[in-house]
């Protein structure tokens, strides 16, 4: 079964918003689109405390974008976003959701970080996506959403590992930097996933 998979597509990573991503909001009609040609369709959701470790401000001294070490992970610190029940967390309303049949929401976990939409970054915790998607027999999954470079990325490559057959459907994706998300296009190829345009 051809899956789509909509990630973090949300009002904090659209332009205006804490996190923005430029060009964020120019996906939204191509996904929208996109839904017209798959069986299933999922989304994720960040969804943090305000007390997330994730966040510069619960860091004294520190700045948005700079990279700590955190339970013996590299942290980039981010500005407060997609805080819990706030209008930065809900998907951004032009985003069509009638079809969206499950959300999974991550980044709940106060001490760790989670940018895929499977595992947080230290793969201690699953969001129980990979069962979902395998009981439904979904095999291909095409990834969309925001940011290409980080929550895309990391959920392409437990995608991977995961054993699904995996594209990232590049024109409905946008990045915070050009060149990481072109670096991260490198390494979704070498890992045996496909990128296409939609």
């Amino acid at each position: 079964m051809k899956t789509l998979v909509i990630i973090d597509v949300q009002n904090d990573f659209i332009p205006g918003g804490a996190l923005a991503v430029p060009g964020g909001n120019e996906i939204v009609e191509v996904i929208n689109d996109l839904q017209k040609k798959f069986e299933l369709i999922i989304a994720t959701q960040d969804w943090h405390p305000k007390n997330h470790s994730s966040f510069a401000a619960n860091h004294e001294g520190k700045k948005a974008f700079e990279t700590i070490k955190w339970r013996d992970e590299d942290q980039v610190l981010w500005p407060i976003h997609c805080v819990q029940n706030t209008y930065g967390a809900e998907f951004y309303p032009e985003l069509e959701t009638a079809k969206i049949e499950s959300i999974f929401r991550k980044g709940t976990d106060p001490e760790i970080d989670s940018y895929s939409g499977f595992y947080d970054n230290a793969h201690l915790k699953s969001t129980g996506l990979a069962g979902y998607l395998r009981e439904k027999g979904a095999s291909e999954l095409y990834f969309c959403g925001l940011a290409g470079e980080y929550c895309v990325y990391f959920s392409v490559i437990d995608a991977l590992e995961e054993g699904f057959n995996v594209t990232l459907i590049e024109d409905a994706t946008r990045a915070l930097d050009e060149e990481q998300y072109k670096n991260a296009k490198i390494n979704i190829l070498a890992g045996g996933g496909r990128v296409i345009k939609a």
